[in-house]
């Protein structure tokens, strides 16, 4: 087997050569256009813009930070001063029933303008109205109805009189009515006087005064009320004469301005039917006459109002707007209440809008987490865009919690692409979980992690680091710093042929490394600024990676950076705090014994281990029996654990290192334990790629490094991984000066051959392997177990049947004389 030799420095660290730079500093380059690499997503925006079909909304996925909110903000923002500029909205009062408001669209900036005459025509009618209640004219008219009317109650009271003193009897008036009383001689008569009258004359009296009441009753029930209600009615029609006189040539003027409007011109109609109806609550209290008055004047005039629900008049073309609170009431809109002795109420103009009716028109983008966090706002936001009009209801009305009596509005059609930024996991959760979801969102603008790294790319991203200095008003950026900046950013991503598109990250570490450079007096920030902001942001958020490395070190947990023991190696961890990944070294250690060809994992067994390590267990088992056994049973009882391990081990990636211990444990060959390794096997040997590769070299590099490095210490890793490799600097020093080195593997007998110093061997044409090497080593070892676990069977049937065990190996069943493979 070719020699495997440690990994050159450049293999270990891609570079950025500033020079390939023709700028000095940022300073000398333009913003950046669109951000790079993201052209599936921005060609998703583009299909779902201009795509007119009802549900082709839009589900941004991507990372928190990744700048997907800035790069849809600017895409939509441009897209929308190209369209048209959406129509106003208003509420006005529905005189035919105040509990169901009406809603009309005006072109844009015409509700402002209707507002502002609306509030102007009531300014008029409150003076013009009691003017003309308050003239001379209107008075001598309504004077001259109650003339007439006290005229004829005159004449009917005279004629009484007449009709009264014909028959002798004087009528008095009196505070309860009026009486009658019989004369005699002019004088009237009591009681006693009436009775010493004559029967006949008493009777005739009594007949006059029964005639004359009934003439009093005539006038007092049937024609002073008929007089009344023709005096009412007569002073209504010269109110309504007058109040006509006053409005109409007011609302007149009104109905020019919106000739065009039919809808505002059939609201002018009523407007001017309820005022001539309700002209009382334009009359001052004393002043004219008292007919409708309200309690609180000003308060009945806001039925006149108009709300300007939805105002575009300052707007050019169609709205982008965020919504930071999607509450249920944030989204479709709300009726406010306000407080009137001891009540709350409310009216039209107490209808605010949601964000929906601000969007309607453009474009509206939410976040998805923020959405689903509140009650009622995601299904509050389907049945709208369902509905394609937002209705609105207060979640009391909606769970009928609540019977009062409350304002229906009518509701306003909706045209609104919505977008929606979120995280992939929740993405795929609602396309499980809500069968709506796909229906209304069938845009997915998918935005990248990273992109390429190339020459182009390069140029593109020192483009975008001097955007986001100017954005965030930072020391300009040199060459080297920007260099060492496309570095980090290869860092983030673990992959030295992509960069991060992370943009957050991307902006902290500019703003750091803008810091630094003050605190070293430097006007510009240079490539030492750069390398600085990144090991003080390690050193700030590594506190438990130091503990954990410091029991280590003091050898509380056993981690051996020298010698060689059997079934004995060292594995790497890579442990995620937050935003603090780094490695960390864990002993794993395997025994082998006789058995019937079980591989316990101790970690699965307490359930201590994630499925994806059970099932590297199992493929080591695999690989055991199909590589070392074919032809025999795989007769033994291995063990594997992780030493010292308290908690939940999940991955493959320490399958490898599981498979080198039981070779060694098998072959009795001691492992060098200056070595660790990392990597996946899979069930022929080969090394599959892992994740995590920087965060465990330079975890085990920096337990060596604070031991002292010796030479012999260094790591195995898959050589699929070596495109990820991007170590720190001390760690390619260290290679370069020959005191550490990393190893390239992509197959198992590579790995043990390094870790044993002895060659791993090869098959010959029948299956055997040279007895010297690791693999002949094992395969003899199980070879051995087998033949014992023979021995054993044979004996157990020997004591249950009486078949000796030389009978047993006369019928062909031992394998030391295997018959010859074909």
């Amino acid at each position: 087997m070719t020699e495997i030799k440690s990994l050159q420095p450049e293999q270990l660290r891609s570079s950025c050569n500033p020079e390939a730079f023709q700028f000095e500093t940022t300073d000398d380059l333009p913003d950046l256009g669109e951000m790079i690499g993201q052209e599936r997503a921005l060609a998703a925006l583009r299909f779902g813009v201009g795509m007119p079909n009802s549900g082709y909304n839009f589900y941004v996925l991507g990372p928190a930070g990744s700048g997907k909110h800035t790069a849809v903000s600017r895409f939509l923002g441009l897209k929308a001063a190209q369209a048209a500029t959406p129509d106003d909205w208003v509420y006005v009062n529905n005189f035919k029933d105040s509990g169901k408001p009406l809603a009309m669209r005006l072109p844009t900036g015409r509700g402002r303008k209707l507002q502002h005459d609306m509030q102007q025509l009531v300014e008029e009618l409150r003076n013009a109205i009691p003017a003309a209640f308050e003239s001379d004219d209107y008075k001598s008219r309504v004077q001259q109805i109650d003339d007439e009317f006290e005229a004829l109650q005159e004449t009917a009271f005279r004629e009484l009189n007449e009709a009264a003193e014909g028959h002798q009897v004087k009528v008095f008036k009196t505070p309860g009515g009026f009486t009658f009383a019989p004369l005699k001689n002019n004088e009237v008569l009591d009681a006693k006087a009436f009775n010493k009258l004559p029967e006949q004359e008493q009777r005739r009296i009594d007949a006059a005064l029964e005639n004359l009441q009934a003439q009093l009753q005539d006038i007092l029930q049937k024609q002073i009320p008929q007089w009344s209600r023709q005096r009412r009615e007569r002073i209504k029609e010269v109110n309504h004469e007058v109040t006509l006189n006053a409005v109409g040539h007011l609302i007149d003027s009104l109905r020019t301005s919106y000739a065009d409007l039919p809808e505002v011109l059939s609201y002018l109609d009523e407007v001017k039917t309820d005022v001539i109806a309700n002209v009382g609550a334009f009359l001052h209290k004393g002043d004219g006459p008292q007919l409708l008055l309200e309690a609180s004047p000003d308060a009945a005039l806001r039925r006149y109002q108009v709300n300007l629900f939805v105002d575009n008049g300052d707007s050019q073309g169609a709205p982008v707007l965020y919504e930071d609170s999607p509450t249920y009431g944030a989204l479709v809109g709300r009726i406010e209440h306000m407080s009137h002795l001891g009540a709350l109420v409310t009216d039209f103009t107490l209808i605010r809008p949601g964000a929906l009716h601000a969007a309607s028109g453009g474009y509206l983008i939410l976040d998805v987490r923020k959405l689903l966090s509140q009650p009622y706002a995601w299904e509050g936001l389907k049945r709208a865009l369902y509905a394609k009009q937002v209705r609105i209801e207060s979640l009391g009305q909606l769970l009928s919690l609540v019977s009062t009596v409350s304002l229906e509005p009518q509701p306003i059609p909706l045209a609104v692409k919505v977008v929606l930024l979120g995280d992939r996991l929740l993405y795929y959760l609602l396309c499980a979980y809500d069968p709506d979801f796909l229906e209304l969102f069938k845009v997915a603008a998918d935005f990248e992690d990273n992109v390429d790294r190339n020459a182009d790319n390069d140029q593109l991203y020192a483009q975008l680091i001097a955007t986001l200095v100017r954005k965030n008003r930072l020391r300009p950026f040199d060459r080297g710093a920007i260099a060492a900046v496309i570095e980090q950013s290869m860092c983030m991503v673990g992959d030295r042929e992509k960069l991060t598109t992370h943009m957050r990250s991307i902006a902290d570490l500019l703003s750091e490394a803008s810091y630094w450079a003050g605190e070293a007096g430097h006007e510009v920030v240079r490539q030492d600024d750069v390398r600085r902001s990144v090991d003080y942001h390690v050193e700030r958020i590594d506190r438990v990676r130091d503990r954990m490395h410091e029991a280590i070190l003091r050898d509380t947990v056993m981690i051996d950076t020298a010698g060689m023991n059997v079934g004995q190696i060292n594995g790497i961890s890579v442990i995620q705090l937050a935003e603090a990944a780094f490695g960390v070294p864990v002993r794993i250690t395997a025994t082998t014994r006789l058995g019937e060809g079980e591989l316990v994992d101790i970690e699965r067994e307490v359930e201590l281990a994630g499925p994806i390590h059970s099932k590297g267990v199992f493929i080591l088992a695999s690989y055991l029996g199909a590589r070392y056994a074919p032809d025999f049973p795989l007769s033994l009882s291995a063990s594997l654990t992780f030493e010292q391990s308290y908690s939940e081990i999940e991955g493959d990636s320490a399958s490898l290192a599981e498979l080198c211990a039981l070779l060694s444990s098998l072959s009795g060959l001691p492992i060098r334990q200056s070595l660790a390794i990392t990597g996946s096997v899979n069930q022929h040997g080969q090394v599959q790629a892992i994740g995590g590769v920087n965060e465990k070299v330079e975890g085990f590099f920096n337990i060596c490094h604070a031991r002292g490095l010796s030479g012999e210490q260094g790591v195995l890793v898959p050589t699929s991984n070596m495109k990820h490799l991007m170590l720190r600097h001390n760690v390619v020093d260290a290679v370069r000066d020959g005191r550490f080195s990393v190893y390239a593997v992509e197959h198992a007998d590579q790995a043990i051959e390094l870790l044993t110093g002895v060659a791993a061997g090869e098959a010959d044409g029948e299956g055997n392997f040279p007895e010297d090497s690791v693999n002949g080593r094992v395969q003899q070892r199980l070879r051995t177990l087998a033949g014992l676990r023979l021995q054993y069977s044979a004996a157990a049937r020997e004591l249950a049947t009486g078949i000796s065990i030389e009978d047993h190996e006369r019928h062909g069943a031992g394998f030391d004389n295997r018959p010859e493979r074909k």
